[in-house]
């Protein structure tokens, strides 16, 4: 479970826990004048000590249910639980000195279920039903009995239809609540969950176009600098004697590379709105995309292991590739690289249904606080980074089904594992991208 839906598990059980301890201060108030009213007014022969003790007791946990509530610790939905019980204990204690099943205050067991049909799980709510069954039914035989409430025949005779009938209705309508309540809860949890994670997907591709946009107007803008460079690199070259002549054919070479990428930006975008793409090799495919990081990377030491033939490897496997996947691939090789150029090791694995890339690098790793926000936009713990590599990756492989873990690995430095489903071309048209 992530940390904002914990969070927001804990704000819900803490605004459960106060309409509860508003509803305890209300019960109480509501028992208190009625222990007034037939002990001063109309006296009924209620044992009033007794039921004093047990509204003093019931009052310090709604003030003790107040205060948690202003609490810093989170309240989790097995304490809610708890707090059901505990209500469910002392409206015993009340009903058990006050005529018992007769007392016409029973039906009140059907508030804490139906509460828990409405906030917890399923299985906590069946629980709380069933302790509501056996102290409805530990009543009817076991209570101090009050004369003016009582039936007409006797409850310990077993045979008064109106106590059985009324046990029966509650069963029936508390099996209701149980079932029915805590299903369509669930449901609508389900539809509130879908809905944000619609916002956030919606929010996530807005967030992509807005740094699409700023990327085609920086390559448009980046078009003439590199064209500059290149004409003084070749300038340079053309002398004779040039003590640096290394450095420059390297200059010269990361400005090719430079103006490659961005002649295959404009390809990838115009791929991208057309449906023309075409099944590729797997082997090749990424034997390509390897060259082309190595290629990037010219100090770069990678360890890069193919797999081999087997009954689970077809080496022949072809697929179809978005554009988009090969530049967060790179992006995702690039930071590997960028921990620990001297030491990166590939694992490509594949079969019928997915393709596994395993990237490991050897630098310092990251603290586990960095790795809860690892992918956000603007998180980085480069001096020089953007912070978007990642975000950006991630958002375009989930597009695709694919899934990242990134974790640190036994020994130092970070552990990446992609897996992408190779069903790609149906993927694409059922998304419309």
């Amino acid at each position: 479970m992530s940390i904002g839906v914990t969070s927001q598990s804990s704000l819900s059980a803490r605004n459960n826990l106060r309409d509860l301890s508003i509803i305890r201060v209300s019960l109480i108030c509501v028992q208190a004048l009625a222990l007034v009213a037939f002990s001063q007014f109309y006296r009924i022969g209620l044992p009033v000590e007794a039921l004093c003790w047990v509204l003093s007791g019931y009052s310090i946990v709604a003030v003790f249910s107040w205060q948690r509530t202003r609490q810093v610790k989170p309240i989790t939905d097995f304490e809610f639980f708890l707090h059901l019980l505990v209500d469910m204990f002392f409206f015993s204690l009340l009903l058990y000195f006050s005529g018992g099943a007769s007392n016409p205050f029973i039906s009140y067991y059907l508030i804490p279920i139906s509460i828990s049909a409405i906030t917890l799980p399923r299985r906590s709510t069946l629980l709380v039903t069933v302790v509501g069954l056996m102290a409805y039914s530990i009543l009817l035989q076991h209570y101090v009995e009050i004369a003016a409430i009582a039936p007409s025949v006797e409850l310990h005779s077993g045979n008064n239809l109106h106590i059985t009938g009324m046990w029966v209705n509650f069963g029936v309508s508390a099996a209701i609540i149980t079932y029915f309540v805590s299903r369509m809860s669930l449901q609508l949890k389900s539809h509130q969950l879908e809905i944000a994670e619609q916002r956030e997907a919606q929010l996530r591709s807005d967030q992509i176009l807005a740094v699409g946009t700023l990327a085609a107007g920086t390559a448009h803008e980046l078009g003439t600098p590199l064209n500059t460079m290149k004409i003084l690199v070749d300038e340079i070259l053309e002398r004779p004697e040039l003590p640096e002549r290394d450095d420059m054919l390297l200059l010269h070479a990361q400005i090719e590379q430079c103006k490659t990428t961005l002649k295959q930006l404009i390809c990838t975008a115009e791929q991208s709105q057309s449906d023309a793409l075409q099944a590729q090799r797997l082997e090749l495919y990424f034997q390509q995309l390897f060259e082309r990081w190595q290629l990037m990377r010219p100090n770069l030491k990678a360890n890069i292991h193919f797999p081999q033939a087997s009954a689970t490897t077809q080496m022949d496997q072809v697929a179809v590739f978005d554009p988009t996947i090969a530049q967060s691939l790179l992006n995702i090789l690039n930071n590997a690289a960028d921990a620990n150029p001297l030491n990166v090791e590939v694992t490509l694995r594949w079969s019928v249904r997915e393709v596994q890339l395993s990237i490991r690098d050897h630098g310092p790793g990251l603290a586990p606080h960095n790795l809860e926000s690892l992918g956000d936009p603007f998180v980085t713990d480069k001096a020089d980074g953007l912070g978007l590599g990642l975000f950006l990756s991630r958002a375009t492989l989930n597009r695709f089904g694919a899934s990242i873990r990134v974790q640190n690995a036994a020994g130092g430095g970070l552990l990446t594992e992609i897996v992408l489903p190779l069903s790609n071309t149906a993927m694409r048209r059922e998304k419309g991208l």
